[in-house]
């Protein structure tokens, strides 16, 4: 306003409001100078974080590496006396948990000739246990007996455990399972949480427990993908994670990657839900975890399904469409979104109306919902096929009268591309109109990203996806993921592989 301290005016009125004129401007700086303090500082919190979120950060780091190396180290022998001697000497549990106790006997008489046997002492296998609510502490006491007769020393073997030699009985390994992966809490809280209740659970012993546990459950979570695949149809996602980049991938010379330390990983979802049209098969959602976002991954991942696939517009999963194998079934939801956004933005009486028209179509849908596939079919086509027709004709009659560069042609052009590829759900009564399915099956891990923040490395991810293979399923079965997984931890060690499917969530019954 003022670049010359000689062109100030003479008249001191003039003087007085060009000094009230510099005051309110002055003031009107301070005001947007403090304001944009305010947000940098915010914005410096949100990049770097508070020191004691940091901290955080890098327990959470530890703790998904740990996972990993616990999943992939072999379980120690039995006889292993020189790796117990090296391991750091446990607290004994609580005096003041209550105590449940079991008494092996190996049997009434002696096995070699009959005779009756005497105790000559016992060994006790303490097993720290969770029931909702509470802990006790197993007491497995096995006596030592020996034969009257011929002195045969004899005892009952100690049963099968999820962890050999470890702590931990499976009511409190599925506790932490589903605690970390349904409740999304850290180890590190989890820890923090046991230490109230008096229990010295450090996160590295937690880490350990979840590596070995989710390293038993794999081929559970193996029989339930190859379940997914033998449906009729399936719906495809994925969705992102930071994973910590390994050493080597670290001292690339890749700027962006060497400083961040940190790069995009991938987990990617299949469901299967045939309930929509009352089929038989239980729901089950299978998820499988990969570095990247290429392509052959989801093409390695559905190497022998053969079917109709839900999914978005990734290009990657173009790989699957090129064989006779798999038939892509496009998402309206997608479409829906783009028009809700244009809308949201501009206030678009176009978008607006797409959105009316596309909500016809899932008026439709909640009245075929629960239908067998047939009457599904005839709905479908007396309804939605017309209003169907009557979007794409209208869309592309809109098209010609806006600019082909504005948010909104691409919003339509997009839904005209995928509107010929959704044409399948009119004639097949086991398709979707969307692939929400597998985009509710992402919720738990998007809401986990949020508090675990990222994988610690490539088996870590691994180990997070059988555990979400396992607990989603069961919810999706409507069967409580803990009460299953304490099931299945305590029979899984000594159950034949030929009869696994027998611990399948579906065919679990409560006691």
């Amino acid at each position: 306003m003022l670049n010359d301290v000689k062109t100030l005016p003479d008249d001191p009125n003039l003087l007085k409001g060009l000094i009230a004129s510099l005051t309110s401007e002055l003031t009107s700086r301070d005001v947007l100078i403090a304001k944009l303090q305010h947000q940098l500082s915010g914005l410096r919190r949100h990049q770097f974080g508070a020191r004691s979120e940091t901290i955080h950060q890098l327990e959470l780091t530890i703790e998904e590496q740990e996972i990993a190396r616990a999943a992939e180290a072999p379980a120690p022998a039995a006889s292993d006396t020189k790796a117990e001697k090296k391991k750091p000497k446990r607290r004994p549990l609580p005096e003041g948990l209550p105590r449940q106790e079991s008494i092996l006997l190996p049997g009434e008489a002696c096995a070699s000739c009959g005779g009756k046997l005497r105790e000559l002492g016992r060994d006790v296998t303490e097993e720290l246990e969770y029931i909702p609510g509470r802990f006790i502490v197993n007491r497995i006491i096995r006596p030592r007996m020996a034969c009257t007769c011929c002195e045969q020393i004899v005892q009952a073997p100690l049963p099968s455990r999820p962890i050999e030699r470890g702590r931990p009985g499976p009511g409190l390994l599925a506790h932490v399972l589903v605690g970390k992966y349904a409740d999304h809490l850290p180890l590190y809280r989890q820890s923090q949480i046991f230490e109230r209740d008096g229990i010295d659970l450090p996160r590295s012993t937690l880490t350990d427990w979840i590596g070995q546990a989710t390293a038993l459950l794999e081929p559970l979570a193996a029989v339930i993908g190859r379940h997914v695949q033998a449906g009729p149809a399936l719906f495809a996602d994925d969705t992102p994670v930071k994973m910590q980049a390994p050493i080597a991938q670290q001292a690339n010379t890749n700027t962006r990657r060497k400083k961040g330390k940190m790069i995009t990983a991938r987990f990617w979802a299949y469901v299967r839900d045939e309930r929509p049209w009352l089929g038989d098969a239980p729901p089950a959602a299978w998820y499988q975890f990969t570095t990247d976002r290429k392509g052959e991954h989801p093409v390695a991942h559905l190497a022998t399904y053969s079917g109709w696939m839900h999914a978005d517009a990734y290009a990657g999963f173009n790989g699957l469409y090129r064989s006779d194998r798999i038939v892509e079934v496009a998402c309206m939801a997608h479409v829906r979104r783009k028009f809700v956004d244009v809308f949201k933005a501009q206030g678009s009486a176009i978008a607006e109306e797409a959105i009316r028209l596309i909500a016809k179509l899932y008026v439709v849908e909640k009245e075929a919902r629960g239908s067998p596939p047939d009457e599904r079919v005839l709905l479908r086509q007396a309804k939605s096929k017309p209003i169907l027709d009557d979007l794409e004709i209208w869309l592309e009659q809109q098209l010609q009268r806006i600019s082909g560069k504005s948010p909104l042609a691409q919003a339509i052009r997009y839904a005209l591309t995928r509107i010929k590829r959704l044409q399948p759900y009119l004639d097949h009564g086991v398709l979707e109109l969307d692939n929400n399915s597998a985009e509710r099956a992402m919720r738990g891990v998007a809401l986990g990203r949020k508090n675990w923040l990222f994988a610690g490395s490539e088996r870590g991810g691994q180990s997070a996806a059988v555990a979400f293979t396992l607990i989603e399923t069961a919810k999706l079965d409507g069967v409580d993921p803990q009460a299953w997984l304490t099931h299945v931890l305590g029979r899984i060690a000594d159950h034949k592989i030929n009869r696994i499917d027998e611990l399948l969530p579906w065919n679990y019954t409560p006691a």
